[in-house]
C-alpha cells in the first residue's frame, strides 16, 4: 500500500489591527473649546459651533465608520481563536486517521504473507497431484501392457501347455477378444442404412453444420482417424482444414460414399483397425454416433486399442444420443435397428477414465427448442394460495423438461496422458 501523506491546512492569520486605534482617536473633526474667557476664546467658541453644524454630519458618519470597524474586528478575533480550535480538531483527527492507516496497513501485510502460504500449500498439492497422475498413468501403461500379453496368449492356444478338460477354464467358452463382432449389415441391405441416414440422421450439409464445432479439438494435430466416418462429413471439414485424417467403417457403402469424394476411408470394424496401427501412430479420435452401436465388451477393447494408438496429448471425442433425454431416446435411439444399447454420459466419462484418458469433460449439444418445451405459467392473480400453486406447477414444468426435453446429443472429450 503506497504512503499516504496529509497535509495540514494553511495557518490563518490573526485579524489586522493596523490602524484601528488611530481610527479610534481621529474620527473626531471638531475639537472641544478650550478653557478661558477672553476675547479671542469667545470667538474660538463662536467659530467652533458655526463649523459643526457644518461637521457634525461628517463626524457622525465617522463615528459609525469607526464602531462598525471595531465591532468586525470583535467578530474577527472569535473567528480566528474558532479557526485555530478547528485546525487542533483536524491534526487530532490526522493523527488518528495516520494510526488508522498503520493498523490497515499491518493487517493488509498479515493477510498477505497469508495468502503467500495458501499459494505455497496449494502449489505443494498441485505438485503431488501431478506425481500421483504420473505413477496413475505408470500403473495404466503396465496394466494395458499385461492385457494385451493376455490377449496375445489367448489369440495363440498353441504357446500354452495343455490341460486337462475338466480343468478347462470357463472363460475360454467366451470369443477371443480379437475376434470382431458380425457386421450390422450381414443380413440388412448396406445401401439401405446410407438412405436411412439420409431420412433420420440428416443429411450430409447437415451433419457437416453439426460436427464443425468439433474442429477446434483437432486444430494443431495430424493422423486423426474417424470411426464409423460415415457419409465423410467430419473427414471433408478435416481436409478442407488442412488435417490429415482417414476413416473406417464396417458399413461398405459408407466407405463408398467417402471415396467418392476423395477421401481416405476404408472398410472394416474399429477395434481390428485399430489393432492393426502402430502404438501412438494417431493424432487424434473422432467417432460420431458410435458407441451406442457398440457391444460393452466390445466398447471398452476399442477404447483401450485407442488409448495404445493414439499420441500422449491427442484427442478423443465420443459423439452419441443422449438417453438422458427422453425424448432423444424415443425418438431417436429406438427408431435406429442398428443400435445395441444407449450409453449414459455419466458411464462413458467413466469408461475413457477408467482406461486413462484424462481431462474428461462431458458436452451437450443440440438443445431441445425452447418455444416446444412445456411452458410456464405466469402468476395473474394476488392470492397467496394461487401463487403458491402457480409456483408448485412450474417447478414440475422444469422437471419434465429435464426429463423429456434436455440436450439430445453429448460428446465426452478426454486426452491421452
Amino acid at each position: 500500500m503506497p504512503d499516504l501523506k496529509v497535509d495540514g491546512p494553511p495557518a490563518i492569520p490573526p485579524p489586522d489591527r493596523y490602524q484601528i486605534d488611530r481610527l479610534n482617536s481621529l474620527y473626531r473633526i471638531i475639537d472641544e473649546a478650550p478653557a478661558g474667557g477672553g476675547l479671542k476664546a469667545r470667538f474660538a467658541s463662536r467659530v467652533r459651533r458655526l463649523l459643526g453644524r457644518v461637521l457634525a454630519r461628517q463626524q457622525e458618519f465617522n463615528a459609525v465608520v469607526v464602531d462598525h470597524l471595531n465591532r468586525n474586528m470583535a467578530v474577527g478575533v472569535e473567528a480566528h481563536h474558532a479557526s485555530l480550535q478547528t485546525i487542533d480538531w483536524i491534526g487530532g483527527a490526522v493523527d488518528r486517521c495516520e494510526g488508522a492507516k498503520d493498523e490497515i496497513q499491518r493487517h493488509l501485510e498479515a493477510l498477505l504473507a497469508r495468502e503467500r502460504r495458501n499459494d505455497a500449500a496449494v502449489a505443494a498439492l498441485a505438485a503431488q497431484h501431478e506425481e500421483l497422475r504420473a505413477a496413475v498413468s505408470v500403473v495404466q501403461q503396465a496394466a494395458h501392457g499385461l492385457r494385451r500379453a493376455i490377449e496375445e496368449i489367448g489369440s495363440n492356444p498353441k504357446a500354452q501347455s495343455p490341460k486337462p478338460k475338466s480343468q478347462a477354464d470357463p472363460e475360454s467358452r467366451i470369443p477371443s477378444p480379437g475376434h470382431a463382432p458380425a457386421s450390422q449389415f450381414d443380413d440388412l441391405d448396406s445401401h439401405k442404412y446410407v438412405g436411412f441416414e439420409d431420412q433420420f440422421r440428416g443429411s450430409a450439409e447437415d451433419i457437416r453444420r453439426r460436427v464443425e464445432e468439433y474442429l477446434p479439438i483437432f486444430e494443431q494435430t495430424s493422423d486423426v482417424l474417424d470411426v464409423g466416418c460415415g457419409r465423410g462429413e467430419f473427414l471433408d471439414l478435416l481436409r478442407a482444414h488442412g488435417i490429415h485424417a482417414r476413416g473406417v467403417d464396417v458399413n461398405p457403402a459408407m466407405v463408398e460414399v467417402c471415396r467418392g469424394k476423395g477421401l481416405d476411408a476404408e472398410a472394416g470394424d474399429a477395434l481390428t483397425y485399430l489393432r492393426g496401427l502402430p502404438d501412438a501412430s494417431l493424432g487424434g479420435l473422432f467417432a460420431a454416433q458410435v458407441v451406442e452401436h457398440l457391444e460393452p465388451r466390445y466398447l471398452a477393447r476399442v477404447l483401450d486399442a485407442a488409448f495404445e494408438k493414439l499420441r500422449p496429448g491427442a484427442p478423443i471425442v465420443l459423439e452419441t444420443i443422449n438417453p438422458a433425454c427422453w425424448f432423444a431416446f424415443f425418438e431417436s435411439y429406438i427408431r435406429d435397428l442398428t443400435h445395441v444399447r444407449p450409453v449414459h454420459p455419466d458411464t462413458l466419462k467413466y469408461l475413457l477414465v477408467a482406461t486413462g484418458f484424462q481431462q474428461v469433460e462431458i458436452r451437450y449439444r443440440a438443445p431441445y427448442p425452447e418455444g416446444e418445451k412445456l411452458q410456464k405459467v405466469a402468476a395473474g392473480a394476488p392470492q397467496a394460495a394461487l401463487a403458491d400453486l402457480v409456483e408448485t406447477l412450474n417447478a414440475n414444468v422444469e422437471k419434465i423438461n429435464r426429463l423429456l426435453f434436455t440436450y439430445l446429443d453429448y460428446a465426452a472429450i478426454g486426452r491421452r496422458t
